[in-house]
């Protein structure tokens, strides 16, 4: 039987949008089939790499980024593609992280390729979007710094859960509210009704991030508030900013410690 180690890797190889959707969706489908191994014994992975992508977008600095506002067709189109490109990049992460990490419970797994299939049915609506905006994903330049965090984390799974799921992809529970009300404001539903089912399910992403940094903390006899707070002091401080979803970051497994925690260093006023 094929591992999901080795499922996840051809995933992550995938260098074409419609590969890497086409091959997620099936990887997916097969294991929640009980047809994909989990070994009991591995070797360790791959040192981690660019995962395959499109040509395109041109990846540049965050400053470099193009900010339009969102009173123009263009400007809905940049931020529908800013949006997608974390899509594309989060179905990446689940991968590697059910890639890199091994002799984990099954149950983790199990979450990241859910995750995965997650990520790329986003990533898909949000690519329709685009056309019917009269773009297609590539056309604005974009950052790497999901990735770059991926990289920095590759040698820790306390590290990785800390900082991806509940630091930078957290972020959207805080600002999609917002931006689904400015959309629903310029009366372009289509983006809102997308962004809503986005952040609706991006709740249990980061509640699995949440479940799996306090099973890694457990595990290792670490104090999670406290394995949390130095991760932020040496690895995010200046990616934390307010203000914060309390309600939403409740749901995904931030304990009132950690938000208080989070708006000392966010600048918001407790």
């Amino acid at each position: 039987m094929i591992s999901i180690l080795d499922a996840a890797l051809d995933c992550l190889r995938a260098d074409t949008i419609d590969a890497k959707l086409a091959l997620t969706a099936r990887t997916a489908e097969t294991f929640s089939r009980g047809k994909l191994a989990i070994p009991d014994d591995a070797p360790p992975p791959e040192p981690i790499a660019m995962p395959g992508r499109p040509e395109k977008p041109v990846l540049v600095a965050p400053r470099d980024t193009a900010h339009r506002g969102l009173g123009t067709p263009e400007g809905r189109a940049g931020f529908i593609h800013a949006i997608a490109h974390i899509e594309f990049n989060a179905i990446d992460l689940a991968w590697d992280a059910v890639y890199r990490f091994r002799g984990m419970p099954a149950q983790f797994y199990a979450d990241w390729v859910g995750v995965a299939a997650d990520e790329a049915r986003h990533f898909a609506l949000l690519q329709a979007r685009l056309a019917e905006l009269g773009h297609a994903y590539g056309d604005f330049p974009a950052h790497n710094g999901l990735w770059e965090m991926a990289e920095k984390t590759a040698g820790s799974c306390t590290a990785r859960m800390a900082l991806v799921p509940r630091v930078l992809e957290a972020r959207g529970l805080d600002v999609t509210p917002g931006m689904i009300t400015r959309l629903r404001g310029l009366g372009d539903h289509a983006s809102a009704d997308i962004l809503a089912l986005i952040l609706d399910e991006e709740v249990a992403h980061v509640a699995a991030g949440s479940r799996w940094f306090a099973w890694c903390c457990d595990r290792d006899g670490l104090d999670p508030g406290v394995t949390f707070a130095a991760l932020l002091e040496g690895n995010a401080k200046g990616a934390i900013r307010g203000p914060f979803n309390r309600d939403a970051r409740h749901a995904a497994g931030f304990a009132a410690d950690e938000m208080i925690l989070l708006e000392r260093l966010g600048g918001q006023k407790q």
